[in-house]
């Protein structure tokens, strides 16, 4: 029996077949179109959820158009369409700008300024500039060279310090707010300057010989304040003293002339024996301080002197009563 070709087939038998075979082959790749597509939207779905950090802002991109700042948690993008920036805001950053600069009176000196800042805005601070830090680290090194220009080489290393950093902060805010760069600067901290190696031993000495002349400074300072009151209250004692003693000048010169005004009727009386008497009293207060005895000679030159030691006799009994008290 001959073989028959797939043609010689009946027409209605063979189509009906393949038919149904397209149909199947057709019904199920249908089906695993639909499942790939959906696992497919699954893993899309998946792939866009993300985690920001509490320390973390996260800046979201839509194509490249800025969208908004997520906050920290558990959130979801688009895969493909947006794309998120995590930025960390509160993290301290530091970084530090020195080198030889040159005074205002033409001095050289080696400067360290230490600077410590932070993330304000996280959009800007990606997006304002295209390297944060360096353009900070740039603006604090133009401002740091201005303001030590600006300053003499004295006040550069020992009582303006405080004021060159207080200046050079300021002049660093000033350089990067036009940029809003979207940091903040929390602190500068500006280390002791020192001279250049070459001239350092000579720098030295001159440093110590300022740091002496402020130990004198206080050394003289903390004599007046020990000399002062003393000078003072001496002055005051003798400003008493001098005046108790104007006070006794005067009221002795008062009695005196209170004394003469009552002698003075006496004297008007009888002269003669009121100057006579006046004259012995005046001699007896003079020799009772005297240790000296005077006794009158006859004037006819007879007779002998007699000298008594009364000195001798007057210092006896002291010295018995200094004994006695032994």
């Amino acid at each position: 029996m001959p073989w028959k070709k797939p043609s010689d087939a009946p027409s209605g038998t063979g189509n009906s077949g393949g038919s149904s075979f397209n149909m199947n082959f057709l019904s199920g790749n249908k089906v695993v179109f639909m499942v790939v597509a959906g696992l497919l939207v699954a893993l899309w779905v998946l792939s866009g959820f993300y985690t920001i950090t509490e320390s973390d802002r996260g800046v979201v991109l839509r194509f490249g158009k800025y969208v908004n700042t997520v906050q920290p948690g558990l959130n979801w993008k688009p895969t493909f369409i947006d794309k998120v920036y995590p930025v960390n805001i509160t993290t301290v950053q530091s970084f530090s700008s020195s080198g030889m600069m040159l005074t205002k009176d033409e001095n050289v000196v080696v400067v360290e300024l230490n600077v410590q800042f932070k993330v304000s805005d996280a959009y800007k601070y990606l997006f304002s500039v295209t390297n944060p830090k360096e353009s900070l680290m740039q603006a604090t090194d133009s401002a740091l060279r201005y303001v030590v220009g600006h300053t003499t080489m004295d006040d550069v290393l020992t009582k303006g310090r405080q004021k060159v950093k207080q200046d050079t902060w300021g002049a660093m805010e000033a350089i990067i707010k036009p940029y809003d760069m979207g940091v903040t600067i929390l602190d500068v901290n500006m280390l002791p300057a020192r001279a250049p190696d070459q001239v350092k031993d000579a720098f030295d000495d001159a440093i110590a010989a300022q740091e002496d002349e402020q130990r004198y400074i206080r050394e003289a300072e903390a004599y007046a304040r020990e000399v002062k009151p003393k000078a003072v209250g001496k002055v005051q004692r003798l400003g008493e003293e001098a005046e108790a003693y104007r006070q006794k000048v005067v009221l002795d010169a008062e009695g005196e002339v209170a004394r003469f005004k009552a002698i003075l009727p006496e004297y008007n009386n009888a002269p003669t024996l009121t100057k006579k008497r006046i004259y012995l009293e005046t001699m007896e207060e003079i020799y009772s301080s005297n240790n000296k005895v005077m006794i009158d000679l006859p004037e006819d030159g007879s007779g002998s002197l007699i000298y008594l030691p009364i000195d001798k006799l007057t210092e006896t009994p002291a010295k018995n009563a200094e004994g006695v008290k032994k």
